[in-house]
């Protein structure tokens, strides 16, 4: 499977960290920061993805 190209994604990124370099490449975002147990930014509600806490904790946190 091919990851999308950064302009199909990048319109519906969620990520607020402007000097990130995968924004709106899903693949190389999921791989990042589950290598760092964390999940990326689309997996947060807007409030909680603005804390840039993007562990697993903060994930059952938001969602438990």
């Amino acid at each position: 499977m091919e990851c999308p190209n950064q302009d199909e994604t990048l319109d519906f990124c969620s990520c607020t960290y402007e000097p990130c370099s995968r924004k709106g490449r899903c693949c190389e975002c999921i791989q990042y920061h589950l290598k760092s147990r964390e999940l990326p930014a689309c997996a947060f509600t807007p409030d909680a993805e603005k804390t840039y806490d993007r562990s697993f904790e903060k994930f059952i946190e938001v969602n438990g």
